[in-house]
């Protein structure tokens, strides 16, 4: 029996990017297609198939840690980018400043989507949301770099609207324009205590 469910959520991918060298800064270049391997996108320094552990796990590993990289992908909502570009108060918000790797359009309340939710192309394709991605300083330096005076508005902005991280289940190739369609766990809700 499948433990996944293909929903009638679809969204349309609008933005693709890589961070080339996180040492440089948070912010990502464009691109009009990427290609996915298991160790994340080709040339996005956040890819790996392990990673140093950050703040996001300190709760369960000191800091630089080797762990298994679920964070190969930052995927955001361009309606929840906008959201976000209203209440900094900007007109618009480049997906670059955030090292976003995808934005897509389409899925409401997308930040908060199940974990272990499947993004699934055409061809087979297929990330897996690990978590929501925290605000955190990076993009705001980002911002504030080029829009002196906003980027310390980003984290509160932002918050539930970050998008998620994502790493790839089956490898495949992503391009502006592909439809992706949302499959979920086939679960109820956590409750403790219910037997």
């Amino acid at each position: 029996m499948p433990a996944l469910i293909p929903t009638d959520h679809f969204a349309t991918i609008t933005w693709l990017g890589l961070v080339p060298d996180r040492e440089a800064g948070l912010r990502a270049q464009a691109h009009d297609k990427l290609t996915l391997g298991f160790a994340g996108p080709q040339g996005e320094d956040h890819g790996g198939l392990t990673r140093p552990s950050c703040s996001r796990v300190l709760s369960q590993h000191p800091r630089g840690t080797v762990i298994r990289n679920t964070r190969q992908l930052c995927v955001m909502s361009a309606e929840e980018i906008v959201a976000i570009a209203a209440k900094i108060g900007i007109e618009t918000l480049d997906p670059v400043y955030m090292g976003a790797s995808m934005v897509i359009e389409g899925i409401a309340d997308f930040t908060h989507v199940p974990p272990s939710s499947r993004l699934q192309g055409p061809s087979g394709m297929t990330i897996v949301i690990d978590m929501e991605n925290r605000p955190c300083v990076l993009p705001a330096r980002e911002i504030e770099a080029d829009m002196p005076g906003r980027g310390a508005a980003f984290k509160a902005a932002a918050k539930g609207r970050r998008g998620v991280t994502a790493w790839v289940e089956r490898e495949g190739e992503v391009q502006l324009g592909e439809r992706l369609r949302l499959h979920i766990p086939d679960q109820r809700p956590w409750a403790p205590g219910m037997i």
